[in-house]
């Protein structure tokens, strides 16, 4: 899916070959500013790298338009961007420029009982909790059906439980609909339950690449 080589960003990123295959759940750890997030923000193409080449199904990104790449590899940041407005009005501005269908709000409603966001369409969404705001962020970027999902710790606003609860609920649908998911996080329960591949980052480098 990606390959990255000889990739250099600052004194954030050094990476001399880094394969993520296609796979359904790959996830990135490592600790605290080891370039888990900048890794993500050069494969969603919000930042470029210094030097190297990224190549995403064989293309290389250098000659991608990045709007576009960014309707098939959508991010999904640790503290999204929630507008003023309804729980409805956010999910429609996710599709104003993806050039994709809105789904009926029946859909909607039942993506977001799946993750257990069970709110009202209408209700204020500026109102919602900081998980509840995630889970939305997650219905919003599922319902778009991307072809790879980038998260960077997706439930940092929740508990174990929680986190469990929506991650899987994340990973099935992904699943279903042929969606890949690369994953920044922190879990150990998480990085033992869905390792179809981890990738550790320390300082920048790939410490440990298991498949």
């Amino acid at each position: 899916m990606f390959q990255l080589k000889n990739i250099k960003f600052k004194n954030v990123i050094d990476i001399d070959y880094l394969e993520i295959k296609d796979a359904n759940l790959t996830i990135i750890s490592g600790k605290s500013g080891s370039g888990k997030t900048t890794l993500l923000k050069m494969l969603n193409l919000l930042i470029s790298p210094d030097s190297g080449e990224i190549y995403y199904n064989g293309k290389n990104l250098k000659n991608v338009d990045p709007i576009v790449h960014r309707r098939e590899v959508l991010m999904l940041p640790q503290n999204p961007t929630i507008f003023s407005g309804s729980i409805l009005e956010n999910i429609k501005l996710g599709f104003k420029f993806s050039n994709k269908k809105l789904p009926s709000e029946n859909i909607i409603i039942k993506m977001l009982k799946s993750l257990n966001l069970n709110k009202d369409l209408n209700t204020d969404a500026r109102n919602l909790s900081g998980g509840e705001k995630q889970k939305l962020a997650a219905a919003r970027i599922l319902l778009l059906n991307p072809k790879v999902i980038l998260l960077d710790e997706p439930t940092s606003a929740l508990d174990d439980e929680n986190e469990d609860d929506l991650i899987s609920e994340i990973v099935n649908y992904s699943s279903n609909h042929g969606i890949k998911i690369i994953m920044i996080t922190h879990s150990t329960s998480l990085k033992e339950k869905y390792k179809d591949n981890i990738i550790t980052l320390d300082n920048g480098r790939v410490v440990k690449w298991r498949e």
